[in-house]
């Protein structure tokens, strides 16, 4: 959402909409009463205690993707009202999401409540990646994630918080966790899901690798 191209929070596209379908005055209470530009006490708790978010990024010709990021609660960092922080681990070297940040900046994030309030909280910003030097040279005071032993982030993902507002708690499912041992920044095929879609087998790999890939062990060149 635009603030400075318009006096309303949104865009040019939902304000037509608004207009063309008559919710404009639902949408202006939504706006007044629900969109703050900064996170308030209750939505810094909110994120402090959440295990997971989805990422929303697109790069400089607007191609979007979304991501999901998990680690323990609190791994997103709420540095102040206005900045959020978390960790970006080895993962599988295609760092989509971070190339997109490099190219365009704003990131929409959603955090998602399953468990206890069935409710969700967005977050629009604009990000920025810094090198784990570069963070705990300016937040000396963020630890280092002490549940999960080894672990040290390659990079850090900041942003600055332009929009956070409510997802409302209507359709939310409500489900039940249970325990996992969870294998943080494993480069293990099986524990990362292997081919689940089968695209590898839909592009003719031959059976060793089709193997490998069920086992779990890396693919021989």
């Amino acid at each position: 959402m635009d603030h400075a191209a318009h006096e309303r929070p949104g865009s040019a596209g939902e304000h037509a909409l608004q207009e063309a379908n008559g919710s404009r005055e639902r949408a202006d209470r939504f706006y007044r009463e629900q969109v703050a530009d900064h996170l308030n006490g209750h939505m810094r708790e909110f994120v402090g205690r959440m295990e997971m978010m989805f990422v929303g990024t697109a790069d400089g010709g607007g191609e979007c993707d979304v991501t999901f990021r998990a680690g323990p609660p609190g791994f997103v960092r709420v540095v102040d009202p206005r900045t959020l922080a978390w960790p970006e681990y080895r993962g599988n070297g295609v760092m989509a999401s971070a190339g997109n940040i490099v190219e365009n900046g704003h990131v929409g994030l959603l955090f998602m409540d399953f468990v206890r309030d069935l409710v969700g909280l967005h977050v629009n910003g604009e990000a920025a990646l810094l090198s784990a030097s570069e963070f705990d040279e300016r937040h000396p005071e963020e630890p280092v994630d002490a549940d999960v032993p080894g672990r040290r982030p390659e990079r850090w993902v900041t942003v600055h918080v332009e929009e956070a507002y409510i997802h409302c708690s209507k359709h939310v499912p409500r489900l039940m966790p249970v325990p996992r041992n969870r294998q943080w920044g494993t480069d293990d095929r099986k524990a990362k899901g292997g081919d689940a879609f089968g695209v590898a087998a839909s592009r003719g790999l031959g059976a060793h690798a089709k193997r490998a890939l069920r086992q779990g062990a890396p693919r021989l060149s």
